[in-house]
């Protein structure tokens, strides 16, 4: 929760694996470690949950789930330890992030009976989710003091690179973030299109959101897999869309 002021806080149920992701970047901040690195780091931490999934190590898929979600914590908080934003980093995380989705989605149709376009779905399923999540959190940062504003609520033009990072890098990943992301934000944005303009979200409905937060959609995964549901999280996830509705019903009967 360091990307909020301290008043706004709340508790983040996909979030869990802050207390790790600071124990390395304070461990991280005087080496030649950048949050690059450990956004590398947490890529490679995915992938090795999937190779363990498809060879049906559940159990070790879903230790490195859980590491992937801690070291996914640590570039941003040792970006600002070493007071280093990034918007390479930025973009390069959430690019990261759906593609290992997408591998995951497709290692849990290869392991499991469940078919391609039923697969396909859930993943686009969660990721509407996430950009759910993503887009009422981004919000509330917008508008608090001292929150962090390096994501936008609405990212369509790109960005003038910081201190320290090339701006063709910057622009070239902005391309491909906007690529693969725009029609989930278009999709949720049509659905909510007023939110942006709404008081600031209460702490208990943005830990009502959090249920769509990566890092808790990934435990879900990990945890179905390691007690043998590895058929149910497909059509899981495509029936966890109705909470869409319910939020943003939510949304715009308490936050107008």
């Amino acid at each position: 929760m360091s990307k909020l002021a301290a008043e706004n806080r709340f508790i983040d149920l996909s979030d869990y694996g802050r207390p790790f992701g600071r124990f390395l970047a304070n461990n991280l901040k005087n080496t030649r470690f950048t949050p690059i690195h450990v956004t590398i780091l947490f890529g490679i931490s995915g992938l090795t949950a999937i190779c363990f999934l498809l060879t049906n190590h559940f159990i070790l898929a879903f230790i490195f789930i859980l590491l992937k979600s801690g070291i996914d914590a640590a570039d941003g908080e040792l970006a600002r330890l070493k007071n280093t934003p990034s918007y390479f980093g930025r973009y390069l995380d959430s690019l990261f992030d759906i593609i290992i989705n997408f591998l995951l989605f497709m290692a849990i149709c290869f392991v499991s009976k469940t078919t391609i376009w039923l697969t396909l779905l859930g993943f686009i399923s969660i990721q509407l989710q996430g950009t759910l999540y993503n887009y009422y959190y981004v919000i509330l940062r917008n508008k608090t003091a001292g929150g962090d504003t390096t994501s936008k609520i609405f990212e369509y033009k790109t960005p003038k690179a910081l201190a320290g990072e090339s701006q063709r890098s910057v622009s070239i990943l902005f391309f491909i973030y906007t690529l693969v992301y725009s029609v989930f934000d278009k999709i949720i944005h049509a659905l909510d299109p007023e939110a942006y303009k709404a008081s600031i979200f209460s702490n208990w409905f943005m830990t009502f959101v959090s249920l769509f937060g990566l890092g808790f959609q990934l435990f879900l995964i990990g945890l179905m897999l390691t007690i043998g549901w590895i058929e149910v999280i497909v059509p899981f996830f495509i029936g966890y869309n109705i909470l869409i509705l319910v939020m943003i019903s939510i949304r715009r009967f308490y936050f107008t």
